[in-house]
């Protein structure tokens, strides 16, 4: 393998956004994994109030973060949920003349609202959950739409402000919690299926690759929310043991989106497995990434270690910058 052409790597953690905790924590092993391959790591935090502060603690004018980011090589942003992961950053980087790992602009945008990639997703022929988009001053009419329901922000992560709910008439009370979390709310009719994920990137050679497909062992009986996420109660099994058919349509559905979504970098891809095939739950152009997060065991499974995984996302983007990528192909990692 060639010797790579950057050295000063830029992470961006935090974010003004109810996912700053967890977005710290995903920053910290990426700022780990690129020491593990000496070169040198420059963490960046956006605190919740929107500020920036340095690898000190010491807050800084958005002059000088900017200052700090052109100063590096390649940035790495891990900023999840709103002001962040919707194509904030990628348009501050972008518009800054910095080369970064992830998604750009539109992928940001389009990925973070789960109506429009419903709208996508079933324009690809990928089955979706009926649902109702609540916007900012409606009320939810759900006379089309079976119970029980869940009750989502519509640009909302790691399961914050998700409600599940029986009975029609609570339905209003849940949007109005739901809001907290987002102005737009979507009503989906619950859906009984195994959740199932799937990760995918574009390496330095221009190939799509999917790591394993996992499955989330819910143990609390309801939906994946955010206590069983973030309390160790989540277990996973990886790979996941389901029929080669749901794999590969599973597989299938992942690549179309990413395509679609013009996503770069890792983007993991959200479906349950239900009797009549895969419905898609959502997409995340910016997952977790913890070493224990769901897209560093799917490659794990097969081979990519979490610092040779930060690898691969470092070396597409300088390959990207250099020209040096081929025609695209699509394989397992």
């Amino acid at each position: 393998m060639p010797q790579p052409t950057y050295r000063r790597i830029a992470v961006i953690g935090g974010g003004a956004n109810d996912e700053h905790h967890v977005s710290l924590a995903s920053a910290a092993a990426v700022t780990r994994a690129i020491r593990e391959l000496n070169l040198t790591a420059v963490p960046l935090t956006i605190t919740e109030n929107g500020t920036w502060r340095d690898e000190s603690g010491t807050d800084v004018p958005a002059h000088r973060a900017i200052e700090i980011l052109t100063g590096c090589d390649i940035a790495f942003p891990v900023l999840h949920g709103v002001r962040g992961e919707d194509g904030t950053i990628a348009g501050l980087l972008d518009l800054s003349g910095i080369p970064f790992a992830g998604s750009p602009v539109r992928a940001g945008a389009l990925g973070i609202h789960k109506h429009v990639t419903k709208l996508i997703a079933e324009s690809l022929g990928i089955a979706t959950a009926k649902s109702q988009l609540v916007q900012p001053g409606s009320e939810a009419t759900t006379t089309s739409l079976q119970p029980p329901f869940v009750v989502k922000p519509a640009t909302g992560g790691s399961s914050n402000g998700v409600f599940v709910v029986a009975d029609p008439d609570d339905i209003a009370k849940a949007v109005a919690q739901a809001r907290k979390y987002g102005h737009s709310v979507l009503v989906e009719e619950y859906v009984v299926g195994r959740e199932l994920d799937i990760a995918a990137f574009r390496d330095r050679n221009g190939t799509l690759r999917l790591g394993a497909v996992l499955e989330i062992d819910v143990t609390s009986g309801g939906v994946f929310g955010a206590a069983e996420k973030y309390d160790g109660r989540a277990q996973f099994t990886v790979p996941a043991r389901i029929s080669d058919a749901d794999e590969s349509a599973i597989r299938t559905a992942a690549a179309l989106l990413y395509e679609a979504l013009e996503c770069a970098g890792v983007a993991r891809f959200d479906f349950f497995l239900t009797d009549s095939g895969p419905i898609l739950n959502e997409v995340n152009t910016s997952p977790g990434m913890t070493e224990h997060s769901q897209v560093p065991l799917m490659y794990a499974t097969i081979g990519l270690s979490y610092t040779g995984l930060i690898a691969e996302l470092l070396d597409a983007v300088s390959c990207s910058v250099s020209g040096n990528t081929v025609e695209p192909t699509t394989r397992r990692a």
